[in-house]
């Protein structure tokens, strides 16, 4: 595999920065990561390298770069607190902010063949918006992605296959709200696992190698089954 960085232009002409791995052989498709709340740090560059090992292009946009770049947090509380307030500052950015982003990784990610795009915690949630409003995607894959399960995401309509991963003891995302999402989002293919919110993190306390093991094949069969 090949690691490098690159720089996304977006349609507003906004420059941002973004983490590339290149699969040893050529590549069946690509497949865009979203961070979450910690920046592209070193976990988030390992989950686009294992995409990598599985024969995709993968591609990590640095989506705080419009209001900080060089973004790389770890979990202590004071990460959170840190990674919480980036969130937020993007998040009020006018529309479609950070989306745009995303959009030219999507692009830069078509070299390849088609497109998929998975994320995590607010990376999810990104997603989650990314199936319904950017174009170029052929699959979505969302974990535990806050704050998709309530309020007016609860009427995104996806316009591609779309994959979303929860944990059952989620206190950021509980169970009543997936159940709804599962009502309101029949198109969408839900599951549901014994572990906490960050499971897929083997970084954090919450780290759960069997729920995130499961995961990944799931998710792996969704983008070999849409990305082919």
């Amino acid at each position: 595999m090949t690691t490098s960085t690159t720089t996304l232009t977006a349609a507003d002409g906004f420059r941002s920065s973004a983490y590339v791995c290149e699969p040893p052989h050529a590549p069946k498709g690509a497949v865009v990561v979203l961070q979450e709340i910690f920046g592209v740090n070193s976990h988030i560059r390992d989950v686009a390298d294992r995409f990598a090992l599985a024969g995709y292009l993968a591609i990590a946009p640095a989506t705080f770069d419009r209001v900080e770049r060089g973004v790389q947090l770890g979990y202590a509380p004071e990460d959170m607190k840190r990674g919480v307030e980036l969130k937020a500052a993007v998040q009020a950015l006018p529309a479609p902010g950070v989306l745009q982003d995303i959009q030219a990784a999507v692009a830069f990610g078509a070299r390849a063949g088609k497109v998929g795009i998975v994320g995590y915690c607010w990376g999810g949630l990104l997603v989650w918006r990314s199936a319904e409003q950017l174009t170029g995607l052929a699959a979505a894959v969302s974990y535990y992605g806050g704050g998709m399960t309530v309020g007016d995401e609860l009427a995104r309509r996806s316009r591609v296959p779309t994959m979303a991963h929860f944990g059952d003891q989620d206190t950021h995302i509980t169970l009543d709200t997936v159940k709804a999402f599962e009502q309101a989002q029949p198109e969408v293919e839900v599951h549901l696992y014994a572990a906490n919110h960050g499971f897929n993190c083997d970084q954090r306390g919450a780290y759960n190698p069997g729920a995130a093991a499961a995961a990944l094949e799931r998710t792996l069969y969704h983008f070999g089954k849409h990305l082919g």
